[in-house]
């Protein structure tokens, strides 16, 4: 992976962004961050992702959207709540990443042919639709929308054992009230 420095004016920055990140963690302190690097050091996978915890809490600060929606971290993070957990300033950082990741998918503004972001779109629409997850249709769907086709191949000794010992099925599970799945889906949508 490649970071790539861009120059960034005043007039691409999105001050709303915070407010929205704010609003969707319901952290109102990140204000409160005061850039101490407690996050990224309580990190496991921060040597993995493009920006530190701590550096994406300031880029949201700032106003920085096109940049914090376009980067790894927050799909880099593990959702262990170690930083959230050792924050001074008790910052739900890791409900922000949660956050950032809802506007990523929302804008359609994420890492390209990155395949985290994919698998959350693909797993939330089998979900809705069907209320019950279906792995072997979840990989195929992530594996020809990352345009990784041949992927397939690699992981069909795996598969083929795991539908063969009862692990994973060919057909597509499916709750049996998928009427009341909707209503509370649009309870729930309606709500926030």
């Amino acid at each position: 992976m490649e970071i790539q420095e861009k120059v960034c004016f005043e007039e691409d920055l999105n001050l709303d962004f915070l407010e929205t990140i704010k609003e969707l963690s319901h952290c109102e302190e990140i204000d409160r961050c005061i850039q101490c690097g407690t996050c990224s050091s309580s990190c496991p996978d921060a040597v993995y992702m493009d920006f530190t915890p701590r550096k994406i809490m300031a880029l949201t600060k700032g106003g920085f959207e096109d940049t914090v929606l376009k980067s790894f971290t927050p799909w880099l993070c593990a959702s262990c709540y170690s930083c959230q957990v050792r924050c001074p300033a008790k910052i739900k950082i890791t409900d922000v990443m949660y956050a950032i990741k809802r506007v990523a998918i929302e804008k359609n503004k994420y890492p390209s042919r990155f395949p985290i972001p994919v698998m959350y779109k693909e797993m939330h629409k089998i979900l809705t639709k069907n209320g019950r997850s279906s792995e072997l249709w979840l990989m195929l769907n992530l594996y020809l929308k990352t345009l990784n086709p041949f992927g397939l191949f690699k992981m069909a000794p795996l598969g083929l054992k795991l539908i063969k010992t009862g692990r994973m099925s060919i057909k597509k599970e499916s709750i049996k009230n998928k009427k009341q799945l909707k209503k509370l889906l649009k309870a729930v949508k309606e709500e926030t």
